[in-house]
This record gives structure tokens, C-alpha cells and sequence, in this order.
């Protein structure tokens, strides 16, 4: 995918596990982690259906496309919930997993035996 010039890249912080990347204004938040071979917000269905890619804003400004009101209610989204998939930087942001499935981050790699 080619950028135009006049995009502009930000970086892009996941509080869970310590993982910055950089993220273009005409990317989201999702598809910029998985570009960059991160895996720091868990996915599913990358088209805001599913509330797997929830997030919350901790820092910063984002402009979102419509989200699922299933997963993020007007009043959460006021609160600076929203979804990875849905949401484009607008400044640098750092961000906390709010999804489903995120008690399977962990901020250390595991070392011994389990």
C-alpha cells in the first residue's frame, strides 16, 4: 500500500505490554500493529463487529469510523473506549486492551517450566 506524502506517521503505545509501533493517519490502529508484526490487541473480525480489538484511549486523539454500539456504547466511547480496527491517530496515543480476550497478554515473556 502506497501513502500519500502528506499523511503522517504517530507512534502508537499498548500500556498492557509495553509495545510501540508506528501508525500512519490514513491506517488504523489495528491494521498498523499487524503491519508492523505486533501482537500486543488481540484480533478477530477487523470490520468492528466482533469487540475483540477493544481499546481505551489513555492518551492522545483519534477520529474512529461508526462503531458496533454492541461493543462500545455512546457513553464508553465518551469515556475514550473504541475499537482497533475503527480508530485512526491523530496525535501520539498510548492505549490499554479493554477486548475479550485481554488476559492473554502478559507485559514479560514467560521463562522455565509452567
Amino acid at each position: 500500500m502506497a501513502f500519500d506524502l502528506d499523511t503522517k506517521q504517530f507512534t502508537v503505545t499498548i500500556l498492557d505490554s509495553g509495545e510501540s509501533f508506528r501508525c500512519h493517519t490514513s491506517q488504523t490502529v489495528l491494521s498498523a500493529m499487524i503491519a508492523m508484526g505486533r501482537r500486543g490487541i488481540p484480533s478477530g473480525c477487523h470490520g468492528g463487529g466482533c469487540g475483540v480489538c477493544k481499546i481505551l484511549i489513555r492518551k492522545g486523539t483519534v477520529d474512529t469510523l461508526p462503531l458496533s454500539r454492541a461493543h462500545v456504547t455512546e457513553a464508553d466511547e465518551q469515556r475514550g473506549y473504541s475499537l482497533a480496527c475503527r480508530t485512526y491517530p491523530l496525535s501520539d496515543i498510548e492505549v490499554e486492551v479493554k477486548g475479550q480476550d485481554r488476559h492473554r497478554l502478559s507485559r514479560r515473556p514467560r521463562y522455565g517450566f509452567v
